[in-house]
């Protein structure tokens, strides 16, 4: 059995490099692509969709708008180049958050949760078991410096901060000056650990000592809450 998929997105090259991925997945079904979420709406009514790969950013309506309007008739991966948008997905029971450019390895995980996720509901036809899950998550990454590419755990890291040409990876055994951008980093880190609170950092939730208004402290280490990250970041640590 298959998920039946509908892709949306205003950008046609973004659905072209989704329905390629979409094919490749053995489990997937692409039904119908649209750069119109009016029409994707009718799509989802019409056409019996399971999964919907919907784009967040769109003039007509956002991927926001879609997901109120058409309730739960299916599930959703939410897929976009902006990070703020995560928690506003996660609070509509979206299935999974894919920041672009996206790698087909992070789809296919997607894509397997979505299947797993539609399989144990009540009435369905889909079985779980073709699908094996062949990774855990990572918890390490591997980054450029200027001599050599680095291997840094997860769990030692405090906080990333920008720094020009530079970024730099403060962990619990120094720092670490990368030639990587803020942003490729941030899309190799798990949300659930990880959450950009300024434009120029991004925090590890497991380190924070404590918060006073719009400062985080890691350590002696104040880290800045920007004014477009103060409602999401807050809305996470209320919920922790």
């Amino acid at each position: 059995m298959k998920l039946r998929c509908l892709i949306i997105d205003d950008k046609p090259l973004a659905i072209d490099i989704l329905a390629d991925y979409t094919r490749k997945v053995p489990f997937l079904e692409l039904v119908a692509t649209t750069t119109n979420p009016i029409e994707g709406l009718n799509i989802v009514r019409e056409q019996n969709i399971d999964l919907v790969f919907l784009d967040i950013q769109m003039p007509e309506l956002t991927g926001i708008q879609f997901i109120k309007i058409s309730g739960k008739q299916c599930k959703i991966v939410l897929t976009t180049a902006y990070t703020e948008y995560a928690l506003d997905g996660y609070e509509h029971d979206v299935v999974d958050y894919l920041l672009k450019p996206i790698a087909f390895e992070r789809f296919y995980r997607a894509a397997e949760k979505a299947f797993n996720l539609i399989a144990i509901q009540p009435n369905s036809n889909i079985k779980a078991a073709p699908i094996v899950v062949t990774e855990k998550p990572a918890e390490y990454l591997f980054v450029k410096t200027e001599h050599r590419i680095q291997k840094i755990n997860l769990v030692d890291i405090l906080y990333i901060e920008a720094l020009q040409n530079y970024v730099s990876l403060n962990t619990t055994a120094g720092r670490v000056m990368s030639l990587q951008p803020l942003k490729k980093i941030e899309e190799q880190l798990p949300a659930v650990e990880f959450i950009r609170v300024h434009k120029s950092y991004i925090i590890s939730l497991r380190h924070i000592s404590s918060v006073e208004r719009s400062r985080i402290f890691i350590g002696d280490t104040i880290i800045p809450v920007g004014d477009s990250y103060r409602d999401g970041f807050y809305k996470v640590i209320e919920k922790s």
